[in-house]
């Protein structure tokens, strides 16, 4: 059979089964299985044991599980109660400054737990309340939670970027440091659309200030600083050649848990026990999600699939830009069904060798298809985010969250057009922190 035509039959036998319920590593580990049984015999199946204990014989994978306690530890306390209080004091004297405190604790609490469904829950427990308290639209209250919650794939310390480093054997804190300039650009696109839907309501009580004296803004600062200055404190280790990502992820997770259980008090060992066995869980999950991916890769190879496509696209007479519309598209629809590390596992080893060879950089592709991702997680049938503030606001239903989400995609397609355009949004943080790739 052609590869190409083998390719696609591939394609929609994955998405079938993936459609039918089963997690997304089983799923891949039955079509992994069944092709090579079909096309390769049953003794294929000898390698798989090998390729899927090997794909996990990695000690930057070590950083995954270590981060995800980092964000477990911090999604378990009032730290993102506490975070959106803070800002809302300091900047209640800017016009809509309860939005942008929204969004701004949106960031910063993504940049601390890594998880974009914890941000949502986090901040969206505090603000939504009090936004439509004070009269905001609830399109803008359940929206700007629902996007802000989204940069928590993309603001580093990111999980997905590093699944997407391991993946591509990319350098993970390049792509950390990729992540931190376009997160910028998103935050601001998001306070921008905010501030203006707000101002277009034509309510003005809504820009409405209040009032903390100076001994009110002080005096929560000590219950949010100590995470702040981890986050500095893991990247300037990770960046100033003092330890790999995954030894700065362990100091970092140690940390938090700790400030968790003095600030916070979370002496409590049923609490303990939760934060790690979600934490666990999640882990697992993205491991084994990995492995699967891995023996998925290896049937893709092993069939001459990849490479027909690789070499098929290269064929192509088309322009780069009109080739890169095209993986955006794909992006976006695969998105809209799989879970952020799925799509990048499955796609990445595919994806990179035509990115590649059309000219891109890798690194300002991952920034592109992070983003790609954002989109996914607050857009329907999925839509994981949008389900997150369904659950914290039932009575907002899910078509106001979608429909108030959705100029939030349109700020992240907008994201995407500028990063095209000025692809040094992304990359010059990288190079002028580690230098230029020979």
């Amino acid at each position: 059979m052609d590869p190409l035509v083998l390719g696609a039959l591939v394609a929609v036998m994955t998405i079938l089964v993936l459609f039918s319920g089963v997690s997304v590593a089983i799923g891949l580990l039955i079509v992994s299985a069944g092709f090579l049984i079909i096309f390769d015999g049953v003794r294929s199946l000898e390698l798989m044991p090998e390729i899927l204990f090997g794909k996990l014989d990695n000690f930057a994978l070590l950083s995954i599980p270590m981060f995800i306690i980092m964000g477990a530890s911090i999604a378990s306390t009032r730290a993102g109660a506490d975070l959106y209080e803070a800002l809302e004091r300091w900047m209640t004297r800017i016009p809509g400054g309860l939005v942008i405190s929204n969004l701004g604790a949106c960031a910063l609490f993504s940049a601390m737990s890594g998880s974009s469904p914890a941000t949502c829950a986090a901040i969206g427990k505090m603000g939504i309340p009090e936004m439509r308290k004070r009269g905001y639209p609830d399109g803008v209250a359940a929206g700007s939670i629902a996007a802000g919650g989204t940069l928590g794939i993309l603001i580093p310390p990111s999980v997905t970027m590093i699944v997407y480093g391991i993946a591509t054997e990319t350098s993970i804190g390049r792509l950390f440091l990729a992540g931190v300039f376009p997160g910028l650009l998103l935050v601001g696109l998001f306070m921008a659309w905010s501030l203006y839907s707000t101002w277009r309501s034509g309510n003005t009580e809504l820009l409405a200030t209040g009032s903390y004296t100076w001994a009110q803004k002080f005096e929560i600062l000590p219950r949010v600083l100590p995470f702040l200055a981890i986050i500095v404190g893991v990247l300037y280790a990770m960046y100033g050649g003092i330890a790999t990502p995954s030894e700065t992820a362990a100091v970092g997770a140690l940390l938090c848990l700790m400030i968790a259980m003095i600030v916070y008090k979370l002496w409590n060992p049923r609490d303990l026990w939760v934060v790690l066995r979600d934490s666990t869980k999640e882990s697992v999950m993205i491991l084994f999600i990995i492995a699967a991916a891995g023996v998925f890769s290896y049937m893709l190879s092993s069939l001459f699939i990849t490479q027909a496509i690789a070499e098929w696209i290269g064929t192509l007479d088309v322009n780069r830009w009109v080739l890169m519309g095209a993986v955006n598209v794909f992006l976006l629809i695969a998105g809209f069904f799989l879970p952020p590390v799925a799509v990048i596992l499955m796609a990445a080893p595919i994806l990179l060798p035509i990115i590649i060879t059309a000219g891109f950089d890798p690194i300002w592709f991952a920034v592109i298809l992070t983003i790609n991702m954002e989109i996914g997680l607050i857009s329907p049938p999925v839509g994981l985010n949008l389900y997150v503030i369904n659950g914290i606001a039932p009575d907002i239903s899910l078509r106001t969250i979608l429909t108030g989400s959705l100029p939030f995609v349109a700020c992240m397609v907008i994201a995407i057009i500028v990063l095209c355009l000025f692809p040094g949004i992304a990359t010059w943080l990288p190079d002028a922190v580690m230098g230029k790739i020979p």
